[in-house]
């Protein structure tokens, strides 16, 4: 199947590794033209170069700290100045472990402006172009948390829902623009990620970060954690121009875990 993404440019956040880094290379797969976003150059140029290494489209990068607004603003003018990006992959990482009950309000805007502001200051800005090219691809990495909170990861199960709440408004105001916008919800997709926050379980409950991983691979239905390419190929069918009639919805790529409908 041809994804239509040869013609196309992408701007993938946080691509230096995890998630952000499996989209970037099944996008790059594709002939999409990449952007590499992230905060240190000196982690994103090794990437930039083995993806280029077999990649037909450009492979660039962009640095850029999503928790520093004058970054963030320089970074969007970067964007409009040069060649400005058909699809956006909206990818970041998330808090610290903790319990809801013990958060520090001081610690909420910092995150707040990582997690929720810069991301829909960047959309925002990149969005006209899309409307007026009548063509363009939002997608927002969730979490299961989204769907079923997480204990221990109270913040980011809040702020991540905000992001929800504002992809399902906007995805409605430029459907007839031909611009979708949607997330994707990953289970236990194996990444640092996920070893840290086994690591992180570990200490508090006392077992070893190889038990507490094998418990939770026996709460999903598959038994194993998902591979990083497996979430990125679909996050690489929803960002394609054979994926325009998906809108305003959030996939799963869980191996079934989420049990609720």
């Amino acid at each position: 199947m041809d994804l239509e993404l040869s013609r196309r440019t992408a701007l993938v956040l946080g691509a230096s590794g995890g998630l952000g880094r499996a989209i970037a290379e099944s996008l790059a797969a594709e002939g999409a033209n990449v952007i590499l976003g992230g905060r240190s150059a000196e982690r994103l140029e090794p990437v930039r170069s083995a993806i280029a290494a077999s990649a037909s489209g450009r492979i660039s990068t962009l640095v850029t700290d999503l928790a520093d607004p004058a970054a963030v603003e320089q970074a969007i003018a970067e964007l409009q100045a040069g060649d400005r990006p058909d699809i956006l992959v909206l990818n970041g990482g998330g808090p610290a472990p903790g319990a809801m009950a013990a958060l520090d309000a001081d610690s909420l805007v910092p995150q707040f402006r990582a997690m929720v502001e810069a991301p829909i200051r960047i959309a925002t800005a990149l969005l006209p172009h899309m409307r007026e090219q009548r063509f363009g691809r939002i997608l927002v990495l969730l979490s299961s948390g989204v769907v079923q909170p997480i204990p221990n990861l109270g913040l980011s199960n809040t702020l991540r829902l905000s992001l929800v709440g504002w992809a399902k408004t906007l995805a409605a105001e430029v459907a007839a623009d031909g611009v979708t916008v949607n997330g994707l919800i990953p289970g236990r997709i194996h990444t640092d990620r996920v070893d840290q926050l086994d690591a992180a379980a570990a200490k508090r409950t006392g077992k070893t970060a190889a038990e507490v991983a094998a418990a939770s691979r026996a709460t999903i239905p598959m038994g194993r954690y998902g591979a990083p390419r497996e979430f990125a190929d679909a996050a690489c069918f929803l960002c394609s121009g054979r994926a325009g009639y998906i809108t305003g919805t959030s996939l799963r790529v869980d191996g079934g875990m989420l049990r609720n409908i």
